[in-house]
């Protein structure tokens, strides 16, 4: 079975969890629940996964980045993430580009 770009935007969408940014350590967090972030963490850093992982280009033009996306993988919690086989095998072919795609904010 070929992995496609939809497969691995689905699969992007999919994503469970909040991250936040704890200025105090320097570095991202993953929780589960927005309530679950501490002092450390000002809200306006708080986005869920799914769209933590998309950068904005230009207009409605994102950009999946893999730099984001191993961020969660070091994490550790891949299964309450949700991180499928699709955002893995993209992470695996580092030597193709990033994928770019249109998306809207529901």
């Amino acid at each position: 079975m070929s992995i496609t770009s939809a497969d691995i935007c689905a699969a992007a969408d999919q994503l469970n969890g909040f991250v936040g940014f704890n200025a105090k350590a320097g570095h991202y967090i993953v929780r589960f629940s927005e309530d679950s972030f501490g002092m450390d963490v000002p809200d306006a850093s708080i986005t869920p996964a799914s769209e933590f992982v998309w950068c904005p280009l230009e207009g409605d033009l994102m950009t999946l980045k893999r730099e984001r996306i191993q961020i969660l993988l070091d994490q550790h919690v891949n299964d309450r993430l949700h991180i499928s086989e699709p955002l893995l095998a993209y992470m695996r072919h580092q030597e193709q580009t990033e994928i770019v795609a249109q998306r809207f904010l529901q």
